[in-house]
């Protein structure tokens, strides 16, 4: 009689931990996708204020291309005195000021983007030495006028960086 009562025990028992496992499983799926539910909720309210702060990153480095774009840059700065290593400091330090102003802008834009930046005010800033060290470069004004002339010549280093600037915000929509 102990074997059929244990027997029986056990008969009972199956539908109920067949229940139990299927409760389970489905308060897990439940779970599941309840925590998925809130995690795009969360994201996409993120993404609702972070996007204005973004765009806004890309205007403010887009602004910042412009003004550091070589022919700009030299009707912006005009040289205080015809000594030609005195503007090419103050054209650099205009380039570099500009640059802190805007280096809080890194955490909303990607690293290719802010590496491209970062390459094109080097550019600049090569471009603007490279003019001051030729041999006809003798004064401020003469500076001035073969920065411009190698300008006419070729894309500005910013071009490039505005391109993909243009390119990265087109991908956000």
């Amino acid at each position: 009689m102990d074997a059929q009562r244990i027997l029986d025990l056990f008969l009972f028992a199956i539908p109920s931990l067949i229940t139990g496992l299927i409760a389970y499983y489905f308060f897990r799926e439940h779970t599941k996708n309840e925590d998925g539910r809130r995690r795009f909720l969360l994201k996409k309210d993120l993404q609702v204020t972070a996007m204005p702060l973004r765009l806004q990153a890309y205007e403010r480095m887009a602004l910042f291309l412009e003004r550091i774009t070589p022919s700009k840059l030299l009707i912006r700065t005009t040289p205080l005195s015809s000594n030609k290593e005195d503007y090419e400091a103050l054209l650099i330090q205009s380039i570099e000021q500009e640059f802190e102003h805007n280096l809080s802008q890194q955490i909303y834009i990607s690293d290719e983007c802010w590496n491209i930046i970062t390459t094109a005010k080097n550019a600049t800033i090569q471009l603007i030495r490279k003019a001051n060290l030729l041999e006809k470069t003798d004064t401020a004004n003469k500076l001035r006028e073969v920065v411009l002339t190698e300008m006419m010549e070729r894309r500005s280093p910013s071009d490039a960086a505005l391109s993909f600037i243009k390119e990265e915000v087109s991908s956000l929509w």
